[in-house]
């Protein structure tokens, strides 16, 4: 596993449960709008990621502490040692939740199917139109990713998976005032049809991808969410 971070203590990465979180390097999306963009193009030097075996030990240390463990990153599907990495999480007795982009179906078909997710959150990015601007797939080369073009049904998959998994889920939208208008996010909604989607706003932190997008002002953040309200979508807010 390439391990770039590790956040000791959360309360926020894993609903209802004190938990670690777990930051692996690489991703297969381009996201402009991504606020990790040192771990999306591989900025993190070798001698900088963390050992397998300083996480196990950290892990054993706080088992009276945690009760859960978030894997996140970049994103965790393209770790080819994945599963193998889960199993050793559970076998110390811990709940696993994985944050995915959604785009490795078949990653995430075989850990439902060796029962070793207990919380998959998933992004949407934003309506089936608009995805492959929203992930600038196109610009995946200049992350030395071999270009390829996008495939929708990746996504389609993965959220029928994770709808008929049976396990804890949630589906979020990150929502950037540049790529997403109340249309798009009806649109969305209506695309997730009354699974648990959150809809959270985009902050700047001064570090991400691509600069120069912006979030709603909170008062424009909350009508779209009445207006969706009112349309019959179910949706919640996330805040930070």
């Amino acid at each position: 596993m390439q391990i770039a971070g590790l956040n000791k203590t959360t309360l926020l990465d894993y609903p209802e449960h004190v938990a670690a979180t777990i930051f692996t390097t690489g991703c297969n999306f381009h996201c402009h709008f991504c606020h990790n963009p040192d771990l999306v193009v591989g900025k993190i030097n070798k001698h900088e990621l963390i050992n397998e075996y300083e996480i196990f030990e950290f892990l054993k240390k706080r088992k009276n502490v945690l009760t859960g463990v978030c894997i996140s990153g970049g994103e965790p599907t393209i770790q080819a040692d994945l599963e193998d990495f889960i199993r050793k999480i559970m076998e110390l007795g811990y709940l696993v939740k994985l944050d995915t982009n959604g785009y490795k179906p078949e990653v995430l078909k075989n850990l439902l199917n060796e029962n070793l997710l207990d919380y998959i959150a998933m992004d949407i990015k934003n309506t089936k139109e608009k995805y492959n601007l929203t992930i600038g797939f196109e610009n995946l080369a200049h992350n030395h990713v071999p270009h390829k073009k996008f495939s929708l049904e990746n996504i389609e998959k993965s959220i029928e998976l994770i709808k008929q998994s049976g396990i804890t889920h949630e589906f979020r939208t990150t929502v950037v005032k540049e790529l997403h208008t109340e249309i798009d996010l009806i649109e969305i909604g209506n695309w997730i049809n009354g699974s648990n989607w959150y809809m959270q706003s985009f902050e700047d932190n001064g570090n991400v991808l691509v600069p120069g997008y912006t979030p709603y002002s909170n008062a424009e953040f909350i009508m779209i969410y009445e207006n969706l309200i009112e349309q019959g979508i179910t949706v919640k807010i996330r805040t930070a």
